[in-house]
């Protein structure tokens, strides 16, 4: 009996070894997957860290030619095989910049989302709830009220801020968060008028909430991003647990899959589903597991998305309307117990492949591609963040393939990252004592 025991305990150590790889809680078939809170605030699933935490970043010496990848350990899933050529683990680039970090602010509670308004100052959602309005020299204000109810547990709270594109005459703003539905929750957006001295949300309205909610405190997504034409996307989650996370293949409703809406939470007429018959009217795409990072491509109205996998099989995704891309029937990683998630395959007639895949995972969190002046070598560059691996990474592309991965050692969970108007690159850490730091050139 003693010898079962012991068997057991280190079966369980080693899962939870395994685990650490992602930036996630492991998805087990027991009801509530989350570990307990613990002190004062909510425990974080995505708070293992893939690595140890990693020294100070040193300014970035341009590289001289392309090597061999970035990515040197073992794959998670080494019996799986990438589709084409150059769809995982692509060479460093042949050219890079100079670069150093800035810290501007600190002692964020775990900071979420950062977005620019148009005079330069920012404004920083912070897990727990509260939304503030900090400045480049460092000053923070106390939580702007008004902020709707949120669900602050796990995975859970206050997620993404987007300024609206007339922000300068409506002074309108978009909120993400997990919204408590009674034991359950949900990804809701809100739209709000920000008050003249931002000290206040006015006219604060729901205008958008996932359907189903669910009892999970995890995987709520959550990025909002405004297409050319006015319309909203909104990434959502398949709320991590294996009873739900099966209905991403479902499009008839709105679990795992990216939704496109009007600025006032409307149907788009020209949806894939507006009809409402072979899917629900807001759906843009599904079969999605965790989407926390989401960009349009500069100079076109494409969303580009990055979603967490499990372990192993991080996604960037060009969603398009109406496609399936796969989870949780297809994929590149493996349950975080070592098992195949479902028949372990990574190709199915009418599901769609990745652009570029991960393994082992990075954690993603924030996406940009870069226009500025202050790097010209990243130019049309895509960056991301990095929870598990504590860095950016620097995606190269040649049309719309990835021919290129730099990584870009920041040593702290990196959840949004954004460019400023001065071309610099902005970022905020995940942490107890969060910062909000900014990458420039190297002196």
């Amino acid at each position: 009996m003693k010898a079962l025991f012991i068997l057991i305990l280190s079966s369980v150590l080693m899962a939870c070894g395994q685990a650490s790889e992602s930036g996630e809680t492991p998805v087990t078939p027991a009801a509530s997957p989350e570990p307990a809170a613990t002190g004062a605030q909510a425990a974080t699933p995505e708070s293992a860290p893939a690595q140890q935490a990693q020294p100070e970043p040193e300014p970035a010496a341009a590289a001289a030619a392309p090597t061999g990848p970035e990515e040197s350990r073992d794959p998670n899933a080494p019996q799986f095989e990438a589709a084409f050529e150059g769809q995982t683990r692509a060479p460093r680039p042949a050219t890079t910049e100079d670069w150093t970090r800035e810290v501007l602010v600190d002692r964020l509670d775990h900071p979420w989302a950062l977005a620019f308004l148009p005079d330069g100052s920012l404004l920083v959602t912070e897990r727990p709830g509260p939304l503030r309005h900090v400045t480049l020299d460092g000053a923070v204000s106390e939580p702007i009220a008004n902020v709707p109810e949120v669900h602050a547990h796990a995975q859970g709270g206050l997620l993404d801020v987007a300024v609206a594109p007339d922000f300068e005459q409506s002074r309108t703003i978009y909120l993400s968060f997990a919204q408590p539905d009674g034991e359950a929750s949900r990804t809701a957006v809100a739209r709000a008028r920000l008050s003249e001295d931002a000290s206040a949300l006015e006219d604060v309205e729901v205008i958008f909430h996932q359907d189903p909610s669910w009892s999970s405190r995890g995987h709520f997504g959550s990025r909002i991003v405004f297409r050319p034409d006015g319309t909203l996307f909104v990434t959502l989650g398949d709320r991590m647990n294996p009873e739900i996370r099966t209905e991403a293949q479902n499009p008839m409703n709105h679990i795992g899959a990216v939704v496109r809406i009007n600025a006032d939470g409307s149907v788009p007429a020209d949806n894939p589903f507006a009809d409402g018959e072979n899917g629900a009217p807001e759906v843009w795409s599904y079969g999605h597991r965790n989407i926390q990072a989401a960009a349009l491509r500069p100079g076109t109205d494409q969303l580009w998305t990055i979603e967490h996998g499990p372990r192993g099989g991080d996604e960037l995704n060009n969603p398009q309307p109406g496609l399936n891309y796969g989870w949780p029937t297809i994929g590149y990683g493996i349950e975080y117990r070592g098992d195949e998630i479902g028949e372990g395959i990574t190709q199915m007639e009418g599901m769609e492949q990745p652009v570029y895949y991960w393994d082992p995972v990075v954690a993603p969190s924030g996406l940009i591609f870069y226009t500025g002046d202050a790097f010209p070598a990243w130019v049309g560059d895509a960056f991301v963040g990095g929870l598990a691996t504590r860095r950016l990474s620097r995606l190269v592309f040649d049309g719309d393939r990835v021919v290129g991965e730099e990584w870009l050692n920041i040593g702290e969970r990196v959840r949004d990252v954004a460019q400023g108007p001065d071309g610099a690159i902005y970022l905020v850490t995940d942490e107890d004592n969060g910062k909000l730091m900014r990458i420039v050139p190297a002196e």
